[in-house]
């Protein structure tokens, strides 16, 4: 393989760019700017960047006094203006990565960054993908791209790598700096080049052989927990119908202090990650001839969660005599997860979806979601607002759906004033509610 070029960038007034100020390139180009290295963050959502402008934040757990902070200092730059990469060090590419509707990879908006970045790419700078995907995306498909726009070589004219996010929003304890950071590289000079650059931003850097173990690793951890979360899920339903509570046994099979790793069910799989990231080294097995059996099982059994709640909410409105058809149902909580104001994927839309489609009429409240944003698979949504949560909302209910459980939520008004409850995260369970109005989902 040629050998990379070296760029004089130890400078750490060399800004770099990240592209894709969504929930991973945000807090990471805010983490660069706070620790002193300059950022300019480029998005092509226009409205996004005159928010940042603004100081204002549109990500719940960010808070705008964050990029009032480095905007002030002029340690961070929002634009849609893609020549500024030529001022650029290094580029840090943190777009989605989705399905099509028939389960397939989703590369656009990877290789559409990739061709807008190439032709202001200047020798020696460093590109680096942190979007999941299957091995082989950076050194094939973007590499490609990058060499085509640009009409350098990777390896020898810049430097190219990739570097999987470690998000976890809603969790306090996630931290950039403290999380270590797995690097690949597709030459060992790109990843010297790689590690050298998140040296100055995370504690411990992790470096691997290629790109490709790079990749594979973030699925390997995110299909990790999709199994784990898929054999909860089974267990939930198997012990539902030998009436055993599954969350007592959990509770006390966590206590065992080895071989055991302790995962919660719910009402599906949700966000950008889990609910996709199987599917992607699922589709790129078969190019080899290899079937993932054990994966796709996985992602049948919690695609299949939903079913298995509208059931629980069917034997709940029997218990009064009332059926799912013309009942009003609220769904609590619409993120994919708690403390976040994400809604990717979430479950609760296909709770939404299965339940109109049996004729009741659903409405939300959600803190974190006050306003459904328009999206590809729930535009009918779009508009659609959180109620408030009060007595009387309750009241008016035939049905209250526990789908996500913010810590902020009102759970003593829930136990008290709800009509009938299905809670599919068990956590009304230290209420003291009349078991024929609490089901557990």
């Amino acid at each position: 393989m040629p050998t990379s070029l070296s760029k004089s960038n130890s400078d750490p007034a060399v800004p770099v760019a990240v592209i894709g100020l969504g929930y991973v390139g945000l807090p990471l180009a805010l983490h660069f700017a706070k620790v002193g290295v300059p950022v300019i963050g480029l998005d092509t959502d226009e409205v996004k960047v005159r928010t940042l402008r603004a100081g204002e934040s549109y990500i719940a757990h960010l808070e705008a006094a964050e990029i009032r902070e480095v905007i002030s200092n002029r340690r961070f730059q929002p634009d849609t203006d893609f020549s500024l990469i030529r001022q650029c060090q290094a580029v840090l590419i943190c777009v989605p990565t989705p399905l099509t509707s028939d389960k397939q990879p989703d590369l656009s908006h990877v290789l559409t960054t990739g061709k807008k970045l190439a032709p202001y790419l200047e020798k020696g700078c460093l590109v680096v993908l942190e979007s999941t995907t299957y091995p082989g995306t950076t050194d094939t498909e973007l590499r490609a791209v990058l060499e085509a726009g640009s009409g350098m070589v990777a390896g020898r004219d810049f430097n190219l790598a990739y570097s999987p996010e470690r998000e976890d929003p809603g969790n306090p304890d996630s931290d950039i700096a403290r999380i270590p950071k797995v690097v690949g590289g597709y030459t060992p000079a790109c990843l010297d080049r790689a590690l050298a650059l998140y040296a100055k931003v995370v504690k411990q850097t992790v470096p691997v052989s290629n790109c490709r173990i790079a990749e594979a690793v973030k699925l390997t951890e995110n299909i990790f927990r999709a199994t784990n979360i898929a054999m909860v899920n089974e267990l939930k339903m198997v012990f539902s119908a030998m009436n055993i509570d599954v969350w007592e046994v959990l509770d006390a099979a966590k206590t065992k202090p080895f071989g055991y790793m302790p995962f919660q069910p719910g009402p599906g799989l949700g966000g950008h990650c889990i609910p996709i990231d199987p599917f992607y080294l699922s589709w790129k097995a078969r190019q080899y001839g290899q079937n993932t059996r054990f994966i796709e099982l996985a992602g049948e059994i919690n695609t299949q969660m939903p079913a298995y709640v509208i059931q629980r909410c069917r034997d709940a409105l029997s218990s009064k005599g009332q059926s799912l058809c013309n009942a009003r149902v609220l769904l609590v909580g619409i993120a994919y997860k708690p403390e976040v104001d994400d809604d990717r994927e979430s479950p609760a839309y296909a709770l939404w979806n299965l339940l109109e489609s049996e004729g009741a009429r659903v409405t939300y409240h959600d803190p974190f979601i006050p306003v459904i944003r328009p999206s590809r698979d729930q535009a009918h949504l779009a508009g659609q607002t959180s109620r408030d949560l009060s007595p009387a909302l309750l009241a008016e209910q035939n049905l209250v759906v526990l789908v996500t459980h913010h810590r902020g939520l009102n759970y003593a008004l829930l136990a008290e004033a709800s009509p009938l409850l299905v809670d599919t995260r068990n956590a009304l369970a230290t209420y003291q509610i009349p078991a024929d109005r609490y089901f557990k989902a």
